[in-house]
């Protein structure tokens, strides 16, 4: 699988804790689009993105993520806000088990549109079928 954790630079003094994200050196693409997720009452995700790079980092409390490749399903506990989940594009995404404070900030490659996603796990299949 070609997902990752990113550590990201944590400094820490008697005052708390600093962790920086930083774009062109942490990010392995450049940042188009940030959102963040919260008051969530739903599993989230169930579909891929066609062009999309993603790194998603929990800002506070928890969650789980499966990303599927086509091939490779891998499951990832994300409950640090000092690493990152890169999710590379065309990886079928699902996120649940949502702690009931978490907050989840997504750095994203391209902005916003929908049209350029698969939405479920029969169109993310013929896709690959069709252009791998």
């Amino acid at each position: 699988m070609d997902s990752y954790i990113i550590d990201f630079k944590t400094i820490g003094d008697p005052r708390g804790s600093l962790t920086a994200v930083e774009g062109a050196k942490d990010i392995p693409f450049e940042i188009k689009r940030i959102f963040y997720m919260h008051h969530v009452s739903a599993d989230r995700g169930g579909h891929a993105h066609i062009d999309t790079d993603q790194v998603l980092i929990p800002i506070h409390g928890s969650l789980k993520v499966k990303l599927f490749n086509g091939k490779e399903t891998e499951e990832y506990v994300m409950d640090d806000c000092t690493k990152g989940l890169y999710i590379p594009r065309l990886y079928f995404t699902d996120m649940y088990e949502f702690t009931p404070e978490t907050v989840c900030l997504v750095l994203s490659s391209t902005h916003y549109d929908m049209g350029r996603s698969l939405r479920s796990m029969e169109a993310y299949m013929t896709y690959l079928k069709e252009n791998h």
